[in-house]
């Protein structure tokens, strides 16, 4: 298997956040080879960079000082988002990694460079600091204009993704808090000593993840992909469609999801052809970590915490599922391999999950799969709904239900959701988002969905929930609290003149 990414933005992966940057860490820097030997002035030589960016994305220890272990990047920030709400349980602590997520018991840590705010602010900077090196070059860049698009589309996905992941942890939702501050915007390439800005309001920031997606899907648009791990025309189309639902788009949302589908040559599977979901050869995965054996996390990494075989974190924080989510599946339901209700391990807690397990324990081998086409299927299913066609809603779920169970129907109408995700309303709205809690399982990042539809939750024994987790003092019910705001790492203040901790920093209880 070819070896692709040889290359690392050592120096910037080192300095993300303004604050973090120094003399001595920019030294290391490959800016100097941009300005020396000329790396950004062509396309084929700016993959070099770019394969960098994307190797960071599951690659763990480069983003926090510590706590690398639940650090390694695009999987682990889904893991996250996941164990925050209440359909994917955690059984016990463990060795505590994403244990202190699943409590809502990191905001608190602010001050720390090995807890999640540091982690997550500077992988999302590191991104963005990297995307503009290679943006800056867009109107000097030399090569074909096929090849000129197709790295410079990447670098503005790549972009409009970082903003993405950082607006949705670091920001109320985007819908009726427009107004509310964000995090700050950079366009331009950062080195040490460049002034850092303030924060930017959550709709400054989505204008901007926007204008980027937008340009991506324009530059990407008849360009080949080189690797599954690059952002082609469909996954951009797909980031697209993700975007538009957070921002109740439902028109964009629709046809960014129908155009991937279209373009992405992937296909629908039965969960016999995909178990595991440890292969980006699967035929319904868009976007991916094809991982080689020297590039394993090993400890570090998605299937030791979710596969219990392994021995590891996924044996002593079992990762479960909603035992209530799990009977709304038919009896036919052929996603009901992917838990195991008679597990000996569940005691009085979910089910125990089957759904990620390693391709090879011996060697720690496992892709990492970040975008699937049953999610775009869902997502046009969604907007569909909510535009009122609920003709085109009901065959897009029926395209992913028909290979899921066979005896599936749905005649239900209407967009009613509850004020908790557990008040049931009946709704064909409720029934796509069902289908789309039980399909993207330990995938989308449930608490991101919660967020984007202002529900509350409650967690409860019958569920699984174990007692330390319930959280019944919390208000996981109130969808407008900070519960799942993260607050900003203390190195932003440090560095940045136009942040101030008193009036810039995020609530660091469950409320202003």
């Amino acid at each position: 298997m070819k070896k692709i990414f040889n290359y690392m933005f050592v120096g910037l992966l080192a300095c993300g956040m303004l604050s973090a940057c120094s003399d001595d860490a920019l030294e290391t820097s490959p800016t100097d080879s941009m300005s020396g030997d000329g790396l950004m002035t062509n396309a084929n030589a700016a993959l070099v960079p770019l394969n960098g960016i994307y190797r960071s994305m599951y690659t763990a220890g480069w983003s926090t000082t510590a706590n690398t272990h639940q650090c390694y990047g695009i999987s682990a920030y889904v893991l996250m988002a996941d164990v925050m709400g209440e359909d994917h349980i955690m059984n016990g602590s463990g060795s505590g990694w994403f244990w202190y997520d699943c409590l809502y018991n990191v905001k608190p840590r602010y001050s720390s460079g090995g807890w999640r705010s540091y982690d997550l602010w500077n992988a999302g900077y590191t991104w963005v600091s990297n995307a503009n090196y290679i943006l800056a070059a867009e109107e000097t860049m030399e090569g074909d204009e096929a090849d000129r698009n197709y790295v410079i589309g990447q670098a503005y996905a790549i972009r409009a993704y970082a903003y993405f992941m950082l607006a949705q942890n670091f920001a109320r939702t985007y819908k009726g808090h427009e107004s509310d501050p964000c995090c700050p915007i950079y366009t331009e390439p950062t080195v040490a000593g460049t002034e850092g800005k303030p924060r930017s309001t959550v709709a400054e920031v989505y204008d901007q993840i926007t204008s980027d997606i937008d340009k991506a899907v324009a530059m990407l648009k008849g360009t080949s992909r080189k690797h599954i791990s690059h952002i082609d025309y469909s996954v951009a189309c797909g980031l697209q469609a993700r975007i538009a639902l957070v921002m109740e788009d439902w028109n964009t949302a629709k046809s960014a999801a129908k155009e991937a589908i279209a373009n992405s040559k992937c296909s629908i599977e039965k969960v016999e052809n995909f178990k595991g979901l440890n292969s980006t050869t699967y035929k319904n995965v868009m976007w991916g970590a094809e991982i080689i054996s020297d590039q394993s996390g090993m400890y570090a990494g998605l299937f030791t915490h979710m596969d219990w075989e392994a021995g590891a974190y996924g044996n002593s924080a079992r990762k479960q599922i909603n035992k209530i989510l799990y009977e709304k599946m038919g009896i036919a339901d052929e996603r009901r391999a992917w838990w195991n209700p008679a597990d000996a391990n569940n005691k009085k807690n979910g089910y125990q999950q089957e759904k990620f397990k390693f391709s090879d324990i011996q060697t720690w081998m496992g892709d990492y799969i970040w975008m699937r086409v049953e999610e775009m299927y869902l997502i046009a299913a969604e907007a569909e709904c909510r535009l009122g066609d609920e003709a085109s809603a009901k065959s897009d779920l029926m395209a992913l239900m028909s290979k899921r169970d066979a005896n599936y129907s749905c005649e239900k109408t209407g967009t009613a959701l509850g004020k908790l995700t557990s008040d049931e309303t009946g709704s064909l709205l409720e029934e796509i988002i069902l289908q789309r809690r039980i399909e993207l399982w330990g995938e989308a990042g449930r608490i991101w969905d919660i967020r984007r539809l202002r529900q509350g939750f409650r967690r409860t024994a019958e569920m699984g929930w174990p007692s330390t987790a319930i959280l019944a003092n919390r208000p996981t019910d109130d969808p407008e609290c900070y519960m799942w705001v993260l607050t900003i790492p203390q190195a932003e203040f440090d560095g940045n003149v136009n942040m101030d901790l008193a009036t810039d920093q995020n609530p660091t209880g469950d409320y202003e």
